[in-house]
């Protein structure tokens, strides 16, 4: 029975083992072939993170520099702290392959070469993190590996994983804390992020998002339940609270801060206090959380559930453990020789871009009227054209990348319409939009931009991929990796047209009639571009 509570139940017995197990005779791990298996599995995984060494040395680097995920430096050893625990329950165990694991660890390879080929660091670092965990069972077997699947799982957590959710915890934070403020009374304004109160404005950035919060009460709040509970219910429900609860604790933290400096006549809450502030009401609420999770603990495994018994497997014949070796290394190890391959077949760097003159009634023209260029991280090469219809205008940039990596690739988090420290220009939303146009119906991402002054773009916004065009960046990293496999390189164009926005001459309408006229010519355009040396 403890088997179907799956990696929840395996070690229920770990805090109080039952007493066939405590008087059990404690032989060595060198026993039973474990000093064999357990040098061959080191050999393995440093063989493994040698071949992935970029993709390692990547994800250190985000511990180091992101305050998010400094957690990462404790997943490993929290890990092992875990396994160590179990010993009693490994111990009478013995090693046996697993060749069941290596289609497992073949997949993981190729999702990590995928990700290296899209230069999507998560991706290919989750395929890093799966591979050596499936490492275990296939060359110590899966009996052993089901003993300690909640410490080998819990290496996920050493994955940078979550920062996708930043954009929609900042409109939530923004929606209950506005939502709050006109319920106390205040009369408030709001435009996409920000805020106007009678005191001074205010802004949600992005930390104020609670994403800190979240993924830190998510690590330490699925360790509380694994440690403190045995039934699988009790352990659901304690990370779902403990993810639910860093969320709403954020909002009333974020409107307790705009109350508190508005109360004050700004005074308090608004500089470092302001952090200092929001680090202590979480510590304060996720301390509380665990003091009530607490009183619930269980301290005995509940009846009827007992451990899995190891002795009648130790008494079968123990396969060669050489065959599953070989072929593990075998697999570890193309997967970086392939990605090599196809990388070295790349054509050399672009020299030089040159974007439409002009389609139809639209021609393009030296007059430039706005200030406003994207942020984008290091592009092969870039160009940005203004056309003109009559009195309307309309800009296009194209910024196009081939030879993508880690510090150069089209789709990262650092290329956006407007930096975060960016003080003459403000993002105010973002959604996604259809145009409709002769021969097909594109979809973008529709931004609206306003800088001091009160003036505003429209910017939309998408990616062409080897002749595909798409507005959405998992798609766009997708088709990347397919046309990479295919050996038709990586290249890759970031688009963007945009308008002033303006009573008497609209952009949307201005915007389309240029896209109706210039799209067949700029795909072709591109086409060219990815041919040329």
């Amino acid at each position: 029975m403890c088997s179907d509570l799956g990696w929840w139940g395996v070690a229920m017995n770990e805090v109080n083992p039952p007493a066939a197990l405590s008087v059990q005779a404690r032989r060595p791990l060198t026993a039973s072939g474990w000093q064999h298996a357990l040098s061959m599995l080191l050999l393995a995984q440093l063989w493994l993170l040698f071949c992935y060494r970029d993709t390692l040395v990547g994800m250190v680097g985000i511990w180091t520099r992101s305050e998010t995920f400094t957690h990462g430096f404790l997943v490993l050893p929290i890990s092992l702290w875990l396994i160590w625990r179990s010993r009693d329950q490994l111990r009478p165990l013995t090693p046996r392959p697993g060749w069941l694991a290596l289609p497992l660890l073949a997949g993981a390879g190729f999702v990590w070469l995928l990700g290296a080929l899209a230069s999507t660091n998560v991706l290919a670092q989750f395929g890093l993190v799966f591979s050596l965990i499936l490492t275990v069972p296939a060359l110590l077997g899966w009996q052993i590996a089901r003993q300690i699947t909640f410490p080998l799982f819990f290496l996920l957590f050493a994955v940078p994983f979550g920062e996708f959710v930043i954009p929609t915890l900042m409109t939530w934070t923004a929606d209950v804390a506005v939502l709050g403020i006109r319920f106390s009374g205040v009369p408030v304004y709001r435009e996409g992020l920000e805020f106007v109160i009678p005191s001074g404005n205010w802004s949600v950035v992005e930390a104020c998002s609670g994403v800190r919060y979240l993924i830190a009460s998510l690590m330490v709040g699925t360790l509380f339940a694994y440690l403190n509970y045995y039934s699988l219910k009790r352990r659901l429900i304690f990370i779902l609270v403990a993810s639910l609860v860093p969320i709403a604790a954020n909002w009333v933290r974020a409107y307790s801060i705009v109350m508190i400096g508005h109360l004050s006549g700004n005074t308090l809450a608004v500089g470092v206090d302001h952090l200092i502030y929001g680090w202590v009401f979480f510590g304060v609420v996720i301390l509380a959380m665990f003091s009530i999770g607490a009183r619930w603990q269980e301290h005995t495994a509940p009846a009827g559930l007992t451990p899995p018994n190891p002795a009648a497997s130790s008494h079968r014949g123990r396969p060669p453990l050489w065959p599953v070796a070989v072929v593990l290394l075998g697999l570890i190890t193309v997967w970086p020789v392939w990605q090599w391959s196809i990388e070295h077949k790349q054509p050399p760097p672009l020299g030089d871009l040159a974007v439409l003159d002009g389609t139809g009634p639209w021609q393009a023209s030296g007059q430039l009227f706005t200030g406003w260029q994207p942020s984008m991280e290091t592009p092969s090469v870039q160009r940005t054209v203004v056309y003109e219809h009559g009195k309307q205008m309309v800009g296009l940039y194209v910024a196009y990348y081939r030879q993508q990596d880690d510090n150069h690739k089209a789709i990262s988090s650092r290329n956006v319409l407007v930096r975060l420290d960016e003080l003459n220009w403000k993002q105010l939303n973002h959604r996604a939009h259809s145009v409709d146009l002769p021969d097909q119906v594109l979809s973008v991402q529709q931004a609206e931009l306003r800088n001091r002054y009160g003036d505003r773009l429209l910017v939309w916004q998408w990616y062409w991929v080897n002749g595909r065009w798409t507005d959405s960046p998992r798609w766009a990293r997708a088709y990347t990796a397919l046309a990479q496999l295919a050996g038709q390189g990586d290249d890759t164009a970031v688009v963007m047209l945009y308008g002033r926005e303006d009573k008497d001459y609209p952009a949307p309408p201005a915007m389309q009639s240029f896209l109706a006229a210039s799209m067949p010519a700029l795909a072709s355009r591109l086409q060219q571009v990815r041919g040329m040396p």
